[in-house]
């Protein structure tokens, strides 16, 4: 395993259930950390539980390319190169396609899809100037399998897919490595307002959805891990 001490790491999404865990525990092993989030709030309080000044911190809607270009700034502005990119942000609208409003349908494109692209293009030049570096998106299971009501959803995830696969080919000759996570149900807040019935009791735990990234953090320098499948043993709608 290679350590991530010491190690240049941007956490987008760092107030959401897994993206607050995955930045505890990368703090933990010792990454130099900048945090990305929507909520102000939740960012500062992250923060301020790892020591971390407000300079290494910024709240922010990531499919804003002006909002992008001022996060790429202020965190070359902390850090000479970018080591690790983790994108632990995503919007969740379920909904029949006869209820789903073109709104929540572009919406979910601009946060699960367009977003990624503009983080893409923020930072990994600075990853092909070193050859190296890591970006890690995920896509979700339903970026790989379709659900019932989730055709927003899983219309931006297979792009995520499909759009990070592809700039996998143009750095297949570098250190630069591509990893996309397809996790299951993972027991967030993401399913607070979606109205669906499931067995949140029966899904993978937000701390272990975490551990698999910050595990993927630490992929061996002899190779890549360029997908990880983490499902619950038996969730299921009820």
């Amino acid at each position: 395993m290679e350590s991530v001490k010491n190690k240049h790491v941007l956490i987008v999404g760092a107030t959401g259930g897994i993206g607050s865990r995955v930045a505890k525990l990368l703090a933990g092993s010792g990454a130099h950390l900048f945090l990305a989030g929507r909520n102000s709030e939740k960012l500062a309080a992250l923060a301020n539980e790892l020591n971390l000044p407000s300079s290494k911190t910024l709240a922010l809607d990531i499919s804003k390319p002006a909002e992008v270009a001022i996060l790429k700034e202020q965190f070359f502005a902390q850090y000479p190169t970018i080591d690790v990119l983790v994108n632990a942000a995503g919007l969740g609208i379920i909904k029949s396609s006869d209820t789903l409003t073109e709104e929540e349908f572009m919406q979910t494109i601009h946060t699960n899809l367009y977003a990624p692209f503009l983080l893409v293009k923020a930072f990994l030049p600075s990853m092909k100037e070193t050859k190296k570096g890591l970006i890690i998106n995920i896509p979700g299971i339903l970026g790989k399998v379709p659900m019932l009501g989730a055709a927003a959803y899983s219309a931006s995830k297979y792009g995520l897919n499909g759009m990070m696969q592809s700039i996998r080919e143009e750095v297949k000759r570098t250190e630069i490595r591509i990893t996309n996570l397809f996790l299951g149900g993972v027991d967030t807040p993401f399913w607070d307002t979606i109205d669906l019935r499931v067995q949140r009791d029966k899904m993978v735990m937000a701390e272990e959805a975490a551990k698999a990234i910050w595990f993927l953090c630490q992929q061996p320098t002899s190779a890549v891990v360029s997908e990880m499948v983490v499902q619950p043993f038996n969730h299921q709608a009820i």
